[in-house]
């Protein structure tokens, strides 16, 4: 059955939208989720524990583990131990798993015991004390079979960076989805990686340089697997975007943007772009500043390669997420 794509589509934990679904009635609804990214994606909500059964209200479930703190058993039960719903929850993310290649990307609740992606409290079977070193059941096996997707958290959300770095990902990785539905071919995959140039360039210069020459020499054959080397690049790709951008990197990314102008500009047209551009590797500005200048130099002197480049606004302007970093 054909995966209906016009829209992208993202899992979330049913409480970020403001369902009660919460061990006490309650929800964790999420501003940005629902008011803001909302305006541009559309939601499947999931949430295991209701799923599994569990009644809302319920008493609370948390993360136990078994045997001595080095032990990597965990239960997930009520805090007397009772009611153990640790086989439940997993095989609930593990069907759940199988059936989501329509999702670009999933939003979980943080610090739950069944959708937390990290940092969940784990109790010591003995009762003393606990550790913060734990996955939710459900958020684990989600990642687990679909090391591909794009993953976050509510609470990290909130960090103006990692936002931006999800959002991101999450519109290259539905792009990506798009081109594998159409039907891949060598011509494809260099638009593809043309079009992502300078915003892997942004995130890591080596990534940059290793998925050029994973396509160069992966499809300069007749009989290339387009598949196989299809698969590697996703890979690294996606990886490359999970690494944070530094304002380094970027201000590195914006001086090969300017050198597209080099002809067209005066000295002081040059000197302004500059100042600019060194202003927000310093700090002093965020990037929409000169990234801003670099575009409306590119409605002046039309360059189609630089125009068509994902790093300019690889995400709706109006979520103005360059804005705050």
């Amino acid at each position: 059955m054909a995966i209906n794509r016009q829209k992208i589509t993202l899992g979330i934990s049913a409480c970020l939208m403001g369902q009660e679904v919460r061990f006490d009635r309650s929800h964790k609804k999420s501003n940005f989720c629902v008011n803001e990214l909302g305006k541009h994606v559309q939601y499947k909500s999931y949430c295991p524990e209701v799923a599994i059964g569990l009644p809302v209200p319920r008493a609370t479930i948390r993360q136990t583990r078994i045997g001595d703190n080095d032990s990597n058993i965990i239960k997930v039960s009520r805090p007397d131990g009772s009611g153990d719903v640790t086989d439940a929850l997993t095989e609930y993310g593990q069907n759940v798993a199988t059936k989501i290649d329509d999702l670009s990307g999933f939003i979980f609740t943080a610090k739950s015991p069944s959708c937390g992606m990290e940092r969940v409290k784990v109790y010591y079977q003995h009762g003393k004390g606990a550790s913060s070193d734990g996955v939710g059941l459900f958020a684990k096996e989600i990642m687990a079979a679909n090391p591909l997707l794009p993953c976050e958290e509510s609470g990290r959300l909130n960090d103006p960076l990692i936002k931006e770095n999800f959002v991101l990902r999450v519109y290259a990785y539905h792009q990506w989805q798009c081109l594998v539905d159409s039907g891949l071919s060598k011509h494809k995959l260099f638009d593809f990686h043309s079009q992502y140039k300078y915003l892997i360039m942004s995130h890591s210069n080596q990534a940059y340089r290793e998925l050029g020459r994973l396509l160069g020499d992966g499809l300069k054959e007749a009989d290339a697997d387009i598949a196989n080397v299809a698969g590697a690049y996703i890979a690294g790709f996606m990886n490359a975007l999970k690494k944070k951008a530094s304002r380094k990197s970027h201000a590195n990314t914006l001086q090969h943007l300017q050198g597209y102008f080099s002809k067209q500009l005066t000295k002081i047209e040059k000197q302004e772009l500059t100042e600019q551009i060194d202003e927000y590797r310093k700090g002093l500005i965020p990037l929409i500043v000169p990234l801003t200048l670099i575009k409306h130099y590119l409605l002046e002197f039309p360059k189609p390669y630089l125009a068509s480049q994902k790093y300019l606004e690889p995400y709706p302007a109006e979520l103005k997420l360059r804005y705050g970093y």
